[in-house]
This record gives structure tokens, C-alpha cells and sequence, in this order.
């Protein structure tokens, strides 16, 4: 595909959101949140706007059909903070996935994030599809989450070698990443209505959050 990378800008934010309601309708759950997420991010103050980064569709009229949007986040251990990434909602629509779209925006990103001088990019996610980017469980670094357990959807890739190192203690994205039920069906109203439905990929989904190293 011929695709163009580039910066979000405030003429793009519906058409992003509508993106993201289309990437995850009934993924993980009947419905969605994560374009009310990605709503409310952009007025976080730990929201990276040099790090919002649009897919565009050359071929197609210059179509928007991939987004990736980080934050800053913390280790906490019971002396110090340490500054780190989170990324999400990382979108691409239905009909272009599995086109390597996702790579792209997640290789272009970190490696701006290396150059940033980030130490490292901690997610929650499937390793099965991260891995390939160089993520591992936390485990292997004993960060853990806000219960001192090891989701086995925690996931941590060190920007440089031993980034990491002498640190270790609770990953801390703080409340940037709740929604409020309420918020999100006022919101709902904003777009055209869709049905919501059970489907596999969400058993997979259930099994992930449910299991801890």
C-alpha cells in the first residue's frame, strides 16, 4: 500500500473518532469505548501530539485509515518516578487490516520515541502480536500493575539497551484511560447507530485480562 504517515491535526479529530468506533465495534466488547478515549486524550496533559500519527491511503483519495496516539506514564517505585510511553488506542479500519498498517505506525513511532530519549514504551496488549516489536512480559523487568500482580497483557519493550535497568515497580497510566459509562453513551449520540454483538475475538479478549503470571 502507498501510505503516508503524518501528524493528526484538529481537522482530522471526526473522522479519527469514527475510524476508531469502526476498528474496535464489538472487538473486545458488544460496542466500544476507545473513540471516546481517543476524545478525551487529546486534552490530557501527558497527550504526545508529536507522537499522534495518522495512515494515509494515497491511492484512495488520501483516506485516513490507520491512527496511533501515545502518553506519558510512570513506574512508581516507593523512592522515585520514572517517566515512560504508553500507546493507544492504536486504530486501523476493518477493511485495511492486515496490511501491515498497525507495523508501520508502531515502527515509525518507537523509533521517534528512541530519538525522543524515552526508556521504554509499556502497553497492554497480546504478546502474540507484540513480540515482533521486541515486547516481553513485565515480568522480566518485575514492573507490575496498580495491584502488584503481572497481567499477562503487560507488556514492556526498553527503547535502548538496559533502559531499564536498577528499575523496576508499579506501572501507574493513572485515570487518563477510564471512561465513564455515562460519558460514553452521551457520546454515543455523536454517530450513526450500529448493533451491538458477542463475537470470538471477544473470548480471547476476556481470557487475556483474566490471566496473570
Amino acid at each position: 500500500m502507498n501510505l503516508l504517515l503524518k501528524l493528526e491535526e484538529k481537522k482530522d479529530y471526526a473522522l479519527v473518532e469514527d475510524l476508531t468506533r469502526e476498528a474496535f465495534w464489538n472487538v473486545h466488547v458488544p460496542g466500544c469505548s476507545e473513540h471516546l478515549l481517543i476524545h478525551n486524550l487529546r486534552n490530557k496533559k501527558e497527550f504526545l501530539k508529536n507522537l499522534d500519527f495518522l495512515a494515509i491511503y494515497k491511492d484512495n483519495h488520501n483516506q485516513i485509515v490507520g491512527n496511533i496516539v501515545y502518553c506519558e506514564t510512570k513506574i512508581k517505585d516507593s523512592n522515585k518516578e520514572y517517566t515512560v510511553l504508553t500507546f493507544g488506542p492504536l486504530s486501523v479500519i476493518p477493511k485495511y487490516q492486515n496490511y501491515g498498517i498497525g507495523t508501520k505506525l508502531i515502527n515509525h513511532t518507537v523509533k521517534l520515541s528512541r530519538n525522543m530519549g524515552y526508556r521504554a514504551i509499556i502497553i497492554y496488549g497480546d504478546l502474540e502480536f507484540y513480540k515482533r516489536f521486541g515486547f516481553k512480559h513485565s515480568k522480566e523487568y518485575k514492573i507490575t500493575d496498580k495491584d502488584n500482580k503481572y497481567p499477562a497483557s503487560l507488556l514492556v519493550l526498553e527503547l535502548y539497551p538496559h533502559a531499564l535497568k536498577g528499575i523496576k515497580g508499579i506501572f501507574d497510566e493513572g485515570k487518563n484511560y477510564e471512561i465513564d459509562e455515562s460519558d460514553l453513551i452521551e457520546f454515543e449520540k455523536r454517530f450513526s447507530k450500529k448493533e451491538k454483538e458477542v463475537r470470538k475475538t471477544q473470548e480471547r479478549f476476556n481470557e487475556l485480562i483474566k490471566m496473570f503470571l
